[in-house]
């Protein structure tokens, strides 16, 4: 349709893919070199920047291969899910599926699979869906060394990085936000205001014991044809969103509280940066 077309065009305009004539930037000229969709190629390009390419790109292998996570049958549900928790990262969803990969890896037996075929069903993890992660962990790696860009070594653990990696994340995923609007996950996506809830298998829900949901959130992916749930969501803060989106994109943002609260960011953001010259003086 066109305005499918329209609104791929303007979403690859707001990534920076795009120059004023409509063609490919230089940004996405690198950003074709993956096989990856547009908003995932610019997060694994800004882990360049923020020196966490390691853990980017087993994220980015992760979420491009089939779900890692298999249906529970009744009688197991609870011990898997127990040993599932274990693998939680509080940082959220995407922190999570890097987790499972990095322990993935260090079970994996080369030239035999009996080990961590054993791990994953005590999991209820899909080895063959990792398996294929790593495949394409290597593809991407390797499509980075080609075109020269930096990969800096692995720091998955400390706070860091972690910090990086949500930079990382929305400098490619400032589209998809939402802002639980009442504290009881009701989040409101805040490109076209759709309230949608957070999935199940989703890392929030899971922890024992119960805590607080994030207030805001970057998701994945969102199905509102399926269970209108929000799929692979980490926790991020408002600051870093209006530091890192473009400034156009959160001006056109539809009308809500949450555009609001991000425009009150963005003046004191700015406040603060027209001090520090005076102060200079």
């Amino acid at each position: 349709a066109p305005e499918s077309l329209m609104q791929a065009l303007e979403d690859l305009d707001y990534l920076a893919a795009l120059d004023d004539d409509g063609n490919l930037s230089e940004v996405g000229i690198i950003m074709s070199e993956f096989p990856l969709d547009p908003q995932l190629a610019k997060a694994l390009i800004a882990s360049c920047e923020f020196d966490c390419v390691e853990e980017m790109v087993s994220l980015a292998a992760m979420l491009t291969a089939s779900p890692c996570f298999v249906p529970l049958s009744t009688h197991l549900e609870e011990a898997v899910a127990l040993r599932r928790r274990a693998l939680l990262h509080p940082s959220g969803d995407h922190f999570t599926l890097i987790n499972i990969f990095n322990a993935f890896q260090q079970r994996a037996v080369p030239a035999a699979d009996a080990g961590d075929e054993g791990w994953c069903r005590k999991q209820g993890l899909c080895a063959e869906a990792l398996r294929l992660a790593a495949t394409v962990r290597a593809e991407l790696l390797e499509a980075m060394r080609r075109i020269e860009l930096p990969v800096s070594p692995p720091a998955f653990g400390s706070d860091a990085n972690a910090l990086n990696i949500q930079r990382a994340l929305i400098s490619g995923y400032f589209l998809k936000v939402a802002r639980d609007i009442d504290g009881s996950g009701n989040y409101v996506m805040l490109t076209h205001k759709h309230v949608a809830h957070l999935a199940p298998a989703c890392g929030y829900l899971l922890r024992a014991p119960p805590r607080r949901l994030p207030p805001w959130v970057l998701y994945h992916e969102f199905t509102i044809s399926q269970d209108n749930c929000l799929r692979v969501v980490s926790e991020i803060q408002p600051q870093m969103l209006v530091e890192l989106a473009p400034q156009y994109y959160l001006s056109n943002l539809p009308p809500s509280e949450g555009r609001d609260l991000l425009m009150e960011l963005r003046e004191k953001v700015l406040a603060a940066e027209e001090a520090v010259p005076a102060e200079a003086e």
